[in-house]
């Protein structure tokens, strides 16, 4: 994980060492897309130099023309105002089209920027451990890769060539300004101190500002997330009123912050348009005189006008730039931040190969504790040999869920290890790993797509037999044949033409096309019915036979097939035995017992 990682996104009173850490990982992160990008980039620039160079001599040849080629035209010779005028048409074509190619060349850079960084985003997000998703939110990766994004996206597409192109202007003007006119520069060079103090304000006032606004639209677009995710809960328990009041409160706030950072720009580009003026009649008032005592050219002096003018100009579409540039740095924060998580649970550097795992698990003094909290599980040694199925019972909490998630190497044990054949899971990579270790959660999601291809997740590339061997197995060839068109039904997000036992059922399916050494069923039988729950639990018993299996649910009707129970309760196994011996003793797998099968009278 990075020293400061993504829950300073929340806050908007970072320390200034904080801010320092947070500025110095976006510019690292600015620097690697712009690293394999250098070549095009001085292309880029050059051309941006050289068109603006060429714009900027456009009122040095306005005073030429007025001052050498006119008096010669007034006396017949016309080839030198001829000359003045095609040099003036000259330059502006070859602005134009300079122009052009430094805008074309942009845009593909910015594209590929921002092309790389999406799929950075996209693919570090996938490698990170489910530690990471489970304190960060389904809302909040989703604002990183839609409004985030989006902004950079905005900054990239026009507003860098506007700063780029602005900020060369002004600095071309001025130097343009100095060669032509000393004193007309020193004008405007006093001009440069209200402007910058006017630019100053602007900056440090919208620097907070756009942070608390980057947080209010990711707030916004969780909420809005998790609402829609959780549509079902809310028309259940009637939820939509308190919803509506919370997110009015949500959106009011992001209003607020907007309103905010647009009274700042109110104050701003008028005060630019001010400086500006009074900066031309300042020119205008000390170039006059010199006029009229013939130390200064008309020509001279309707270029530093002209020169003083432009000067300003682009600083409006700066101020309109810095707009893009502080939502989008506060977005480049956020994502910065996301992309220097490291992933709890690393792959070795060095993986052993594991080519057909027997399925032998061992815990040696393992111990497991979150990152901020009590110990969940307390020190303990367990082994399960290639082929046992056991049962994991106790109350919620009691750490079952959290052991399984061991074995699945989800987390790594705080101390201890636990071992795949003789092999610490941390040794192996993810790939065998995930090959020979396979979870089925209480959640059984499926993707978009057929059922067909839902299956074959478990095996990509298996034949359309074997997907309907594995549907066969768990009792769900049946009423995926009753589907509309089979196994080709298209399941819509989130199988949302299946119930949820059939989703189960077809995840089952999955896991068994996969064909894994060690199988885990981390209460995957919550959502089934009752004869559905049996059916399934008949093709486990062929299913599971040969096979470390991992069973984990309230029901004690699953214990059933297990070879042996392990009763856990306050991160400790209490109770280890077959499901019989238990039954008959008088533990507490005993007592749970003899209440479930009371309530089955």
């Amino acid at each position: 994980m990075s020293l400061y990682g993504t829950n300073d996104e929340e806050r908007t009173d970072l320390t200034k060492e904080e801010s320092r850490f947070v500025r110095a990982r976006s510019r690292r992160l600015l620097g690697s897309l712009l690293n394999p990008l250098k070549a095009r980039l001085v292309l880029a620039v050059f051309l941006g130099i050289v068109s603006t160079a060429i714009r900027v001599a456009g009122p040095a040849l306005i005073a030429l023309g007025i001052d050498w080629a006119l008096p010669r035209a007034v006396l017949g010779q016309y080839d030198y105002l001829w000359v003045v005028v095609i040099a003036y048409l000259s330059a502006a074509v070859a602005t134009s089209l300079l122009t052009y190619y430094f805008l074309m060349l942009s845009a593909r850079l910015a594209q590929t920027m921002l092309f790389d960084l999406r799929n950075r985003m996209f693919v570090h997000t996938q490698k990170l451990s489910v530690e990471f998703h489970e304190r960060y939110t389904a809302g909040r990766v989703i604002a990183r890769q839609t409004s985030d994004l989006e902004s950079i996206a905005e900054l990239l597409a026009g507003g860098l060539n506007e700063l780029v192109i602005g900020g060369l202007f002004m600095i071309l003007t001025a130097a343009a300004l100095l060669l032509l006119d000393p004193i007309s520069f020193l004008v405007l060079l006093g001009a440069l101190i209200p402007l910058a103090i006017l630019t100053r304000w602007f900056q440090i006032k919208t620097n907070r500002g756009y942070r608390k606004q980057r947080v209010a639209s990711a707030r916004l677009i969780q909420y809005f997330v998790e609402t829609m995710t959780g549509i079902r809960a809310v028309k259940a328990f009637r939820k939509e009123k308190q919803n509506e009041k919370h997110f009015g409160g949500l959106v009011e706030d992001y209003r607020k912050h907007n309103a905010h950072l647009i009274q700042l720009f109110g104050i701003y580009d008028p005060g630019l348009i001010m400086i500006g003026n009074l900066t031309v009649a300042a020119v205008l008032l000390v170039g006059g005189f010199r006029v009229l005592d013939g130390s200064l050219g008309i020509g001279v002096l309707t270029a530093a006008i002209l020169y003083a003018k432009r000067f300003f100009d682009p600083m409006e579409e700066i101020a309109i730039f810095y707009n893009s540039y502080q939502s989008a740095s506060s977005a480049l924060e956020k994502i910065s931040g996301v992309l220097e998580e490291e992933p709890s649970v690393p792959e070795a550097e060095n993986p052993t190969s594991v080519s057909q795992a027997q399925g032998n698990v061992r815990f040696d003094g393992v111990e497991f504790k979150y990152q901020s909290g009590p110990v969940v599980l307390k020190k303990f040694d367990l082994e399960i040999p290639a082929g046992q199925t056991i049962a994991l019972v106790g109350t919620t909490g009691a750490g079952k869920s959290t052991l399984a998630k061991l074995i699945s190497r989800f987390y790594d044990p705080s101390s201890g290890s636990v071992s795949l054949d003789g092999i610490d899971l941390r040794d192996i990579s993810n790939t065998d790993l995930r090959r020979e270790v396979v979870m089925v959660t209480q959640e059984a999601y499926l993707f978009s797509g057929t059922v067909a291809e839902n299956i074959q997740l478990g095996r990509p590339g298996a034949s359309m037999e074997d997907v309907v061997a594995a549907a066969k197995a768990v009792g769900a060839h049946e009423f995926i044949s009753a589907l509309p068109e089979g196994y080709d039904t298209d399941v819509n997000k989130r199988g949302g033409r299946v119930s949820a036992g059939q989703r189960q059922l077809i995840s089952f399916a999955r896991s068994f096309l996969a064909n894994p050494a060690v199988l885990i069923l981390d209460e995957a039988t919550s959502s089934l019915d009752i004869p559905s729950e049996r059916m399934v639990q008949r093709g486990l018993k062929t299913l599971l036979a040969g096979r470390t299996a991992v069973i984990i649910a309230h029901r004690l009707s699953t214990v059933a097939i297990a070879d042996r129970v392990l009763v856990m309760e306050h991160g400790e196994i209490i109770e280890d035995g077959s499901p019989l011996r238990l039954a008959e003793g008088d533990g507490k797998f005993a007592r749970l017992y003899r209440a479930w099968r009371d309530s089955l009278v």
